[in-house]
């Protein structure tokens, strides 16, 4: 069984920055691909921003150059940090991980924290 916790999401204003966490623990073997998803009401679940095993990163259109993507792979921990937020970036963001867990491939998803930026 493995778990995804998640931490630092919030209340904040337009320009303002943030930080999410998301530690896995549990039957871990192996993480290749990490990840922050989000989903705002009335929309579907998006990518922001993904980081693999090997360090390869991808953004999100909107979110380039405000965002950052950044793994302790030795914590089996992935970071997002978030600058000059948008009222736009409102939504309940998900971290995902792609875990080796007895010997299968595995996604697991964290339960979701609230980012709402005020503008």
């Amino acid at each position: 069984q493995v778990r995804l916790v998640e931490s630092g999401g919030g209340l904040v204003q337009a320009g303002g920055s943030l930080r999410l966490s998301c530690a896995a623990s549990g039957m871990i073997f192996s993480i290749n691909a990490m990840g922050w998803y989000r989903q705002a009401p009335g929309k579907q679940r998006e990518s922001v921003a993904t980081i693999n095993s090997g360090g390869r990163i991808h953004y999100a259109d909107s979110v380039k150059d405000r965002f950052t993507i950044s793994r302790d792979s030795a914590k089996n921990t992935v970071y997002l940090q978030m600058n000059s937020l948008k009222p736009e970036d409102t939504a309940v963001y998900y971290c995902n991980n792609q875990v080796l867990s007895g010997g299968s491939w595995y996604d697991y998803w964290g339960q979701g924290t609230q980012v709402t930026v005020s503008s």
